[in-house]
Order: structure tokens, then sequence, then C-alpha cells
């Protein structure tokens, strides 16, 4: 009796506290509702990355402009409001984004991340070059064909040459190394990853489901489970935000044009030894160029950001330069077949011009 006496009051109370609710909310003047998606503009996809996409460094932007700028208020100086004014969104996670940019990069120079930048030479016997740029490329259709995200695309990648650079496989088993690299990817990045019989299928059964397990273990062994490492994706996620500044709504060209670059890199066995935020940031630098070839593509706010100078970059754009305009693996055509489809604006389609000036490669000041 007691309890249910109890009950009575509190159903009670709760109904007294809801209608002094309703008279209070009356009272006062209707907010506007705001969905999530429409905040600024950005699509569902969108808001995931842009919670970690920027990384306000705050404290090096001030010894930058301490050291180069002690002229009174200048342009240069607004570059660096690019990133500083960021801190007032509380989307881009101000407070955090240092640390977290500060420690991928430090994961990304961890040697048991890092695959050996000659491999094919120093321990490969049967796999060349050509071999793993041929390879990529399918991965790129398969990739496709099973609609992957394209962080799965570079887990596989990175997964393949951490493997190679430790363990040799005649070139008969370097397609089941792909499919198996691509499988461990899928679980690691895809909510529904396709299944070991789907990898068989793709092989046209060239081989078994007891293979491609027996690969993915070994993979797994060799690489001691260290599924987890940064990649250009990563970063090209941040630079391009920071791009995207520059223009009062978000430039879709710009963005698809710096996956497509960054995709082609993977296919050349030349960027193997740089490392992913340093891609990324070449390829920013040379979408910038692409698009607007007479503009200087790199500015101080992007140096702040990445912690890259335009002459830190000249090697990498130059590698992906050439594989723009097919001077590079131009029988690949998986990459440019893709970014062809009017879904990625057919960024693959634009053309840039065949020398980048060397005075784009000297310090900004």
């Amino acid at each position: 009796m007691a309890s249910q006496a109890n009950c009575v009051r509190v159903t009670r109370l709760a109904k007294k506290r809801a209608a002094e609710a309703m008279v209070q909310h009356l009272q006062q003047p209707t907010k506007k509702r705001v969905v999530l998606a429409e905040i600024q503009d950005l699509g569902i996809n969108q808001i995931d990355d842009k919670v970690f996409d920027y990384m306000p460094l705050k404290s090096k932007c001030k010894q930058t402009t301490n050291r180069k700028l002690k002229s009174s208020v200048s342009e240069k100086e607004k570059e660096f409001d690019v990133v500083a004014n960021l801190d007032d969104d509380p989307q881009m996670c101000s407070a955090y984004a240092s640390d977290i940019y500060d420690y991928l990069h430090q994961m990304e120079i961890e040697k048991k991340r890092r695959p050996l930048p000659d491999y094919v030479e120093k321990v490969q016997k049967d796999v060349t070059a050509n071999m793993r740029g041929v390879l990529v490329d399918w991965l790129v259709e398969v990739a496709e064909e099973y609609k992957l995200l394209s962080d799965t695309l570079y887990l596989t990648v990175s997964y393949i040459d951490r493997f190679l650079s430790v363990s040799v496989i005649p070139r008969q088993r370097l397609q089941l190394l792909g499919v198996s690299s691509m499988l461990i990817a899928a679980k690691y990045e895809e909510i529904s990853p396709p299944h070991v019989d789907d990898f068989c299928y793709i092989t046209d059964d060239t081989f078994t489901k007891k293979d491609v397990v027996k690969m993915e273990a070994d993979v797994l062994k060799c690489l001691k489970f260290e599924m987890g490492n940064p990649t250009t994706k990563t970063f090209i996620r941040r630079f391009t935000r920071v791009a995207q500044e520059d223009y009062k709504n978000p430039d879709l060209q710009l963005e698809f044009l710096g996956h497509y670059l960054a995709e082609l890199s993977l296919l050349d066995y030349n960027c193997v030894k740089f490392l992913p935020s340093l891609v990324a940031a070449a390829v920013i630098f040379l979408s910038r160029f692409t698009l607007q070839p007479k503009s200087h593509p790199w500015s101080l706010a992007f140096q702040c950001c990445s912690g890259y100078r335009a002459a830190d970059l000249k090697e990498c754009v130059l590698v992906i330069h050439d594989l723009q305009l097919s001077r590079r693996g131009s029988s690949l055509g998986a990459v440019r077949d893709k970014y062809k489809l009017h879904k990625f604006k057919c960024v693959s389609t634009l053309s840039s011009p065949l020398e980048i000036p060397d005075s784009f490669f000297e310090d900004t000041r």
C-alpha cells in the first residue's frame, strides 16, 4: 500500500511539473529548430570528417608570426586567421585537435608502421614495381565493385607494402596478398565487409577460401596486428578543409581533385618513401596549382597547419604531377576512369600545365 501511495504522489507531481513547463513554453518566444546536417550546408557524411579535420595550431602560428611577420597587419597575417578563427567553431574540437594530429604525426613515422622505401630491390626477388602498380590498379576496381570506402583502399595498400617489406613472395601469390589485405582492411573500416567467398569470386576462383584465410593470418602475424595507422586520406581531409577557406562555398572540384591525385599516388612505387602527411600536402599543392595555375599554390596558412614548406614538397609534387599527366603509369587506368564520372566532377579530365614554376617551391614569405 505504501509503495502504491508513493507511486500516485510521483505521478501527480510529474503531471504538475509537466503543466508548469507547458505554461512556460507558451509564454516564451518560439525558437527556430536547427537540423544538424544543415549547419553550414554540410551533408551527413561531411559532418563526421569535420569534427577532427582542423588542427588549430595556435601556438605554432604565433611563433611563425613573430618570426616572419613582425611588420604591421598584412595579408599574410590574415592567412593565419584561416586556422586561428576555427577555434570559435565547436565542431572543430579545438581543445583536442592539436593533440590528435600530433599523435597521428608520431604514429606515421613509427618504424613498425612504415614500409621500406626500397623493398622491391632489397627484399623481393620475383615482384617488381610494375607488378605492384598493376595490383593496386586492380584493387581500385575491386573497391569500386564492392562499394568500399576509400579508407579501406588506402589501408589495403599500406598492408601490402608493409608485408612486402619483410616477407618474400612469388608473383603468383601477389594477387592473393592483395585480396587478403583488402579483406583485413574491410573488416577494420567497413560496417558490412565483403565475405571471404566474395574475394575468392573476384579472383575468378583462382584462390580458395582456405588460401585467403591462410594469407590473412600470415599478414596479421607479419604486421603484429598493428592494423590502425594514419594514411594520406587521414591528412587530406584536414588540409582540404583549410584550402576550402579560400572559397565562399565548399569547392567540390578541389576536394575531388585532391582525392584523385591521392589515389594516383598509390599506384607509384616511388611514393612509398613519402610520409602520408607529406603526400597529402603535395596533393593539395598540386590541386590548387591545377585549378589556379597563375596563383601561388602554397601559403603560410598551409605551412602552419601541415608543417611543410613548399620546398619540402617538391619531389613528391613532381612525381604526382607526372602521374597526372600520364608520364608515369599511363597503362593503369582504373583511377583515371573512376574520376571521369560526373559524380566526381570529371576531375581526371582536367588539364594541368606541363611545368610547375620553380618559384612556387620557394619559401613563402
